[in-house]
């Protein structure tokens, strides 16, 4: 077994059955080089580069909170006249122990190419 540092984000986005959690290798780790998960529930794949359009806030997750920010983050696009497509994605950056007002949140929402 490999050990690897823990990097930021970590996201979480909804999935039939759950959530699908995804961690992002440091950058000197390619797909190539990548150590292989013992876990069976774990794969590796490469994420293309997309547009997104991001809310950031602190504070511990919340139904509530996550709810207000993605409120928030639907209406300032709906505002610009600028669509996304798929679920939103939670973004965390810090560890567990990190005090709530020092802790980075983000929500995620897709851009679509049309305007």
């Amino acid at each position: 077994p490999v050990k690897l540092e823990m990097t930021a984000p970590v996201t979480q986005t909804a999935a039939p059955g759950g959530f699908l959690v995804q961690f992002v290798l440091p950058k000197d780790v390619t797909l190539a080089s990548a150590p292989e998960p013992l876990d069976a529930r774990i794969t590796l794949r490469e994420v293309p580069p997309s547009r997104v359009a991001v809310i950031r806030y602190s504070g511990f997750w919340s139904e509530s909170n996550y709810n207000e920010h993605l409120e928030k983050l639907q209406a300032g696009l709906r505002a610009a006249d600028l669509a996304w497509s798929g679920e939103p994605v939670y973004s965390r950056y810090n560890p567990p122990f990190t005090p709530w007002f020092m802790r980075r949140n983000e929500i995620w929402l897709h851009l679509t190419d049309s305007r």
